[in-house]
């Protein structure tokens, strides 16, 4: 690649978090019984007329706010006109000429990408293919699922910086509650259009697109299969051709589908049945104090405000329900470092995600005061930890088991009688350089006879005045 220079564009698709379909009343839920979350609207039954879902509205606006975008004070929907088994209709309804958002961008690493618009659409049904016996079946439960389509201009310029600005669409999306993003349930899909030129040519190549690329693997192995195919069909003397290419990443290469479609192929007018949408200035700066901090936002607040190293706020905003956990905790605890040390040794190394940490953050903020004031040790804080989260333990139980099981005068009887049995080691700490070494023999032996149940503390205190007589 090192005479060439890939061009990349993007159009992502990401089903929005509503609990109804875009134009109809149908539950907008993944994994029901095929065809069960279907009516004569979206399966495209004649003389069925559409009615708009306003929270499909509200979220696309939302996303714009998260990057920039201008939002449209008119919106308009027209009819893309196409067929394939699972559009029922033979078009769909989207957006051409007045989108929901113009402009706007995000920022990676080392450049910035500019976005060209973000739209709503309805999502098509799903194609299921059975034995040969049966043939093709068609699920209309997706059909409908509000779906927002973001398209970038041709900033990229590698596989890495398509997935970097995947990773940051991801969670701008998740943060804002506009999508889930669940690429493994299609709730989240890419194509990729791409060329290559010259090295410094100013003139784009040829583009191809591939289709409905649903996880950031397949797009990164896409990417540099097809600016490579790209590459050496040029060296060779051949054309690039202008078409719509599938990703087998069974195989890793790209299969050539069908000549690429323009937007005069599809045939877009207004659609008669959808009136244009008017969004007011008010209702826009309504949906943005909703907002919450985006990632780079509370990195910068963990990193100024909570003395966080840059590395340590990037792991607590990857995903937003751990960063949403941390916040809980140290409103509870305001000991951030700490709070941060226990969730990534203690909780995260026992859990496969960060939407299922079982143990509440007032419940972790209650653990970690009972170390800092020394009622039970940091082991046995580990110990209830595990049999809060794998067994569902109740912390108030177990605080009477391992905290607090040694009241005053009996824990002052048992170090007075360790240290008139240990005169020796008396002798040590009275004349020893390294006092404080025999100090914590002491303190160890009082936890080891108690099991740790003795406030850690007292203990010191009762050794420290026996000991200085």
């Amino acid at each position: 690649m090192q005479d060439y220079d890939i061009v990349i564009g993007l159009e992502v698709h990401s089903e929005l978090k509503t609990n109804s379909k875009v134009f109809c009343s149908c539950k907008n839920q993944f994994g029901q019984e095929p065809n069960t979350n279907c009516c004569p609207v979206c399966v495209g039954l004649p003389g069925a007329l559409p009615v708009l879902n306003k929270k499909a509205v509200e979220l696309v606006i939302k996303a714009g706010l998260t990057m920039d975008c201008e939002i449209n004070d008119i919106a308009v929907f027209e009819r893309k006109n196409y067929f394939y088994p699972d559009l029922a209709k033979a078009y769909q309804i989207s957006q051409l000429v007045k989108p929901i958002c113009v402009g706007g961008h995000i920022d990676l690493e080392n450049k910035t990408v500019r976005l060209n618009r973000i739209h709503l659409e309805e999502d098509a049904g799903k194609l299921v293919h059975s034995t040969a016996a049966i043939g093709t079946l068609i699920d209309y439960n997706r059909g409908g699922v509000p779906l927002m389509e973001l398209v970038t201009e041709p900033d990229i310029s590698s596989a890495d910086e398509a997935v970097e600005f995947l990773t940051k669409l991801r969670q701008r999306l998740i943060y804002a509650g506009v999508a889930e993003c669940k690429m493994e349930q299609g709730g989240m899909r890419c194509d990729v259009n791409i060329s290559v030129k010259k090295r410094g040519s100013l003139e784009l190549g040829e583009r191809t697109e591939m289709k409905n690329l649903n996880s950031f693997k397949s797009v990164y192995r896409a990417i540099n299969y097809e600016a490579n195919r790209q590459i050496e069909v040029l060296k060779n003397g051949g054309k690039i051709v202008q078409e719509t290419r599938k990703w087998d990443d069974n195989h890793n290469r790209s299969i050539s589908m069908r000549k690429k479609e323009t937007s005069s192929d599809y045939r877009y007018f207004p659609d008669p049945d959808m009136l244009a949408v008017e969004i007011p200035r008010e209702d826009v700066e309504a949906l943005r104090k909703t907002l919450p901090l985006m990632p780079e936002e509370l990195k910068a607040r963990y990193i100024s405000e909570y003395g966080l190293s840059e590395y340590e706020s990037e792991i607590l905003t990857r995903e937003n329900h751990l960063s949403d956990y941390f916040n809980k905790t140290i409103s509870f605890y305001n000991n951030p470092k700490e709070v941060y040390n226990w969730i990534l040794t203690e909780i995260l190394s026992r859990i496969e995600s960060s939407e299922n940490i079982s143990i509440s953050p007032e419940n972790l903020a209650k653990l970690l005061k009972l170390v800092e004031n020394k009622e039970v040790t940091r082991t046995n804080a580990k110990e209830m930890l595990s049999r809060i989260m794998e067994n569902g333990e109740e912390i108030e139980a177990l605080i009477k088991e391992y905290g607090g099981g040694v009241d005053e005068t009996a824990l002052k009887a048992l170090v007075e009688n360790i240290v008139t049995s240990n005169p020796k080691a008396v002798e040590d700490y009275k004349t020893s350089d390294t006092p404080e070494k025999v100090f914590r023999w002491f303190t160890g032996q009082v936890m080891k006879e108690t099991k740790g149940k003795a406030n850690a503390s007292k203990a010191e205190e009762f050794i420290r005045e026996l000991l200085n007589k």
